[in-house]
C-alpha cells in the first residue's frame, strides 16, 4: 500500500478512538450511530494482516501479539493488586487470572477494576482474530463470499439459540468486517463498480436501523443491543469507507498521536473518565453554572487525567513496537506501514 492509504487508515483509527472515548464519556445512541467505531477498527486490522501473512504467516502473528499485550501486562500489575488490596470478595483462582497476561477471554475484574476491564473485551475479540487470520485468509481466497458470510451465519445461529459466552459472540460479530479489511487489501473491494458499493452499503445501514426502528424497546434507536444489527450495520460504513482512498489533511500532528499511543489511549479513557466523575463532588465541579459547562469540566478533567497516563505509561508501546522509548507521543518517526496495531 501507499502512503496514501496509509494516511487514510491512521486517520480513520484517531476518528475511531475519539468517538469511543466521546462514547464512553457521553453514552448517546446516536454516537454509534455516526460512526461504528469497532467495526471500522477490525477491518483496519484485517487488512493490514494480509501483507505481513504473505510474508510469514507465524512471525505475523507473533509481532502483532507482541506489540498488543505489554500494555495490557501494565494495566494489569498495576490493577490486580489494587483490586486485591481494596478486597475481592468474588476473587477467581490464580489460573484465571493469568487471563491478564493472555487474554483468551476477558480478564477479571472487581466491581472496583470493572471501570479498567470493561474494555478489555476488543483487545481479546482482536487477539482471536489475529490468531484465525492464516485460517480466514487461506478461506478467503479460496471462497471468498462464503468466508464473508461465514461469521454473520454463525452469530444469527448464536443469537436465536445462545450457547456461547460473549467473546465467541464479539468475534463473530467483527469478524466479517475484518475478513472485509481482508479483502480491501486483496485488491476485490477496488474492482466493485461504485453503484455496487454504494447499494451494498445502503441495504446495509438501512436494514439495520430498519429492524432496530421496528424492534424498538422504548429506549430509541439503540443497535448495541442487538449485535446482528449493529455487524450489518458496521459492514455498510466499512463498505464505503475502505472502498475509497481520499487524501485526508486533517490535524495530521493530532491524528500521527492518536496512532503512537493506540492502546494506551484506549486502555486508560475508562479509567480516567471514572475517576473524573468520583472527583466531580470532590472538586465541587457543580457550582458552576449551566449543566452544559458542568458537563465540559467533566470531560475536560477526565481528558486530563487520561494525558498523564499517557505520558507516564504510552512509552510501553514503544517497547512493544521495537522503538526508543519516549514520554512524548509526538516525538520520533510514525509508526512501521503495517506494523500497528489497530484499537480504539
Amino acid at each position: 500500500m501507499t502512503g496514501r492509504r496509509d494516511r487514510y487508515f491512521d486517520t480513520l483509527r484517531a476518528v475511531a478512538i475519539v468517538r469511543v472515548v466521546a462514547y464512553h464519556a457521553f453514552p448517546y445512541a446516536w454516537l454509534e450511530l455516526i460512526f461504528p467505531s469497532m467495526g471500522v477498527m477490525f477491518a483496519l486490522g484485517g487488512s493490514l494482516m494480509v501483507k505481513s501473512l504473505d510474508r510469514n504467516a507465524g512471525q505475523a502473528v507473533r509481532n502483532r501479539i507482541r506489540r498488543l499485550l505489554p500494555a495490557l501486562w501494565v494495566m494489569g500489575v498495576i490493577l490486580v493488586p489494587l483490586m486485591i488490596h481494596r478486597g475481592w470478595p468474588d476473587r477467581p483462582s490464580w489460573p484465571h487470572l493469568l487471563l491478564w497476561v493472555v487474554p483468551l477471554d476477558t480478564p477479571p475484574a472487581s466491581d472496583f477494576g470493572y471501570a479498567a476491564a470493561g474494555v478489555l473485551w476488543y483487545l481479546v475479540t482482536y487477539l482471536w482474530l489475529v490468531l484465525l487470520s492464516p485460517v480466514l485468509l487461506a478461506l478467503y481466497r479460496r471462497a471468498r463470499l462464503a468466508t464473508l458470510l461465514l461469521p454473520l451465519a454463525g452469530l444469527a445461529l448464536l443469537v436465536a439459540h445462545p450457547m456461547a459466552g460473549t467473546t465467541l459472540q464479539n468475534v463473530l460479530a467483527y469478524g466479517t468486517c475484518w475478513i472485509l479489511g481482508m479483502a480491501h487489501r486483496e485488491g476485490d473491494l477496488a474492482r466493485l463498480r461504485t453503484p455496487v458499493v454504494l447499494g451494498l452499503a445502503g441495504a446495509c445501514v438501512a436494514g439495520s436501523l430498519g429492524w432496530a426502528i421496528t424492534h424498538r424497546d422504548g429506549a430509541g434507536i439503540d443497535l448495541t443491543g442487538r449485535p446482528l444489527a449493529y455487524a450489518v450495520y458496521s459492514i455498510g460504513f466499512v463498505l464505503a469507507l475502505l472502498r475509497w482512498s481520499p487524501r485526508p489533511a486533517f490535524a495530521p500532528g493530532f491524528v500521527s498521536m492518536v496512532n503512537n499511543r493506540a492502546v494506551t489511549i484506549y486502555l486508560w479513557h475508562n479509567v480516567a473518565i471514572t475517576l473524573a466523575v468520583a472527583l466531580f463532588d470532590p472538586l465541587k465541579l457543580w457550582r458552576i453554572p449551566g449543566q452544559a459547562w458542568e458537563d465540559a469540566a467533566d470531560f475536560g478533567l477526565a481528558l486530563a487525567m487520561l494525558a498523564v497516563a499517557v505520558l507516564a505509561l504510552g512509552w510501553v508501546e514503544d517497547l512493544a513496537a521495537r522503538r526508543r522509548p519516549r514520554v512524548s507521543p509526538f516525538a520520533g518517526s510514525p509508526p512501521a506501514v503495517g506494523a500497528q496495531v489497530v484499537l480504539t
